[in-house]
């Protein structure tokens, strides 16, 4: 049984709800529970949290999923502030021992001193701006793609920890483009990410 950690990154703020990556949590949960050989567990990063739990639940999953929205090119506030708390809480304690490198040789080997492999994860993000901003020449990312653009710190951070990266799945033009038409075809090309990914773990 493949044991599954899902994590909403999503907060109330501003203008936003949270509601998006609410409903991706949801549309995950829904996808996985549909198949016994999945055991599923979940934060939402706005509840309390216990640090040590979350550490436990890093070290229990097979495959770790966050959802996020994307704020000013990067994750919310209160997702990193989760981030830096349970993997600090994690030192020696089962995401990582150090950063990798000996003093014998300190210019070498750094980044491989997690703890976690053997583990996958997946990442979704949720943005305003357009797929075509990310693809087009002259549009504003450049022809930079999200995970090797904004997104390739969040990467490096998961290498870090001895994770392994599957390929995730990014919704755009959220803000102006959540149509009720627009959200059933989000649903049905994430759901259909999920079962090709599934498929192949």
């Amino acid at each position: 049984m493949k044991k599954i950690f899902i994590i909403n990154g999503g907060q109330k703020f501003a203008h936003s709800g949270g509601q998006f990556n609410k409903t991706v949590q949801d549309w995950t949960v829904e996808f996985l529970s549909k198949n016994n050989n999945y055991e599923i567990k979940t934060t939402h990063i706005e509840n309390e949290i216990d640090l040590q739990e979350e550490v436990e639940k890093f070290v229990w999953a097979d495959v770790i999923i966050y959802h996020t929205p994307v704020w000013w090119f990067q994750i919310p506030n209160l997702f990193k502030k989760y981030i830096d708390d349970v993997f600090t809480q994690g030192h020696n304690n089962g995401i990582y021992k150090s950063d990798g490198r000996s003093r014998v040789n300190p210019d070498i080997n750094y980044g491989t001193g997690g703890l976690l492999h053997g583990r996958k994860y997946m990442l979704t993000t949720s943005w305003n701006a357009p797929a075509a901003a990310f693809t087009l020449p002259g549009e504003f990312f450049e022809e930079t793609s999200v995970d090797d653009g904004v997104m390739f710190g969040f990467h490096k951070m998961n290498k870090f920890t001895g994770m392994e990266r599957i390929n995730g799945f990014h919704f755009h033009d959220v803000e102006k483009g959540a149509t009720p038409e627009n959200i059933v075809i989000f649903k049905e090309n994430y759901t259909k990410h999920l079962e090709q990914t599934f498929k192949n773990l």
